[in-house]
């Protein structure tokens, strides 16, 4: 049986083209390579999953690369290229601070970057999750990083910058990575499932980029899961069954049948909703995200904001010109106190139906 390599790890990015969604950083450090303008110390921070250890092999491997495209992209056809790309070269050092945070730890780094590359210009050292390091271990890192062997070059990666000491801050060139928007994180998933032979519904894949929460690790990982649940055949009923998301339809309905005054038929809806397993407050906060969606729709300068597929966005804009802005904010405003009220209510359940009724009544005065 052939060895099965997860997605995160099979189609991780290896050139700087290939990183998605941070063209801002992989062309300054580009340009900074182009240029020959290397600082001698980067931060890297932001959310998980969003390629800043990725990024920081790439620009390691790029430095030191003897043949540089047209591109500024590693040729990997030198021999430090192939080095890299098999895991065996010794210009590139990783440390993992949160499992090697101790002053000792930090010496035996400062020991060994000393000692010049054997191949290529550059040794660099990537620290991952350098906010786990101990105050004292940051303070015996100063003094190096502040007059490294000019061979030498930190990258040093973080997901809670706040967490740093100002003095290590001051020392280095920082780079802030974004979250990954819901589309960029789709279209990568179709890519991905194209390579895979994967007959993936666009409606299933921004599901699962949702679900992600703009880290896209997060994405193949749960695209991985899903692969494995269906098959070779990816459908939006199928991510929503394997993840336990609502069903977009349960909110259509529900709004709909507030614009009707149907108290009854809403409060059936929400059992049935209940009796599929869902959490009355995962219900109640996908209500208010339903209900500032609709809100979203309303203009057309802010539809961009709506982080939905072609067919479920036609349907916001179909709903959202049928219903009254001002009914769209009070029922907003209703379901947020629900929410914020939620985790107190002794009775739970009658909270939520309260509060269904209430948004429900709001159209029967105009009747």
């Amino acid at each position: 049986m052939e060895n099965f390599v997860v997605s995160a790890r099979k189609y991780r990015p290896d050139t700087f083209q290939t990183v998605v969604a941070q063209a801002s950083i992989t062309n300054t450090l580009k340009n900074a390579i182009k240029g020959g303008q290397l600082a001698h110390a980067y931060l890297f921070c932001g959310p998980r999953g969003v390629g800043k250890t990725t990024c920081a092999r790439i620009f390691a491997k790029t430095i030191n690369c003897t043949n540089l495209s047209a591109e500024t992209e590693a040729c990997n056809e030198c021999d430090s290229c192939k080095a890299f790309n098999t895991n065996r070269s010794f210009n590139i050092h990783e440390l993992d601070a949160a499992s090697n945070n101790s002053v000792d730890d930090i010496r035996n780094l400062t020991d060994q970057v000393r000692i010049p590359p054997q191949m290529g210009k550059y040794s660099v050292y990537i620290i991952d999750e350098v906010h786990m390091l101990s105050s004292q271990a940051f303070n015996a890192f100063l003094k190096t990083l502040e007059e490294p062997p000019n061979h030498a070059i930190f990258i040093l990666a973080t997901t809670e910058k706040h967490k740093i000491i100002p003095t290590i801050l001051s020392r280095c060139q920082i780079f802030d990575f974004n979250r990954i928007g819901v589309s960029d994180i789709s279209k990568h998933l179709e890519y991905v499932a194209q390579r895979e032979s994967v007959d993936a519904e666009i409606e299933g894949l921004n599901v699962i980029a949702q679900k992600a929460d703009g880290a896209m690790r997060d994405a193949l990982s749960i695209f991985d899961q899903v692969v494995s649940f269906s098959g070779k055949k990816i459908t939006y009923q199928d991510v929503i069954s394997n993840l336990n998301v609502l069903d977009y339809d349960y909110y259509f309905k529900l709004v709909d049948q507030f614009q009707k005054n149907e108290v009854p038929d809403v409060l059936m809806t929400f059992n049935e909703i209940l009796n599929h397993g869902f959490d009355g407050h995962h219900f109640i906060t996908g209500l208010s995200n339903h209900l500032r969606d609709l809100l979203v729709c309303k203009n057309a300068e802010t539809t961009q904001l709506l982080e939905v597929g072609g067919e479920t966005k036609e349907r916001y804009r179909q709903q959202a010109q049928s219903a009254e802005s001002g009914f769209l904010l009070q029922a907003l405003q209703i379901s947020n106190e629900c929410d914020m009220q939620y985790k107190a209510s002794m009775n739970k359940r009658l909270l939520i139906e309260l509060s269904l009724i209430r948004i429900a009544q709001l159209t029967l005065k105009k009747k």
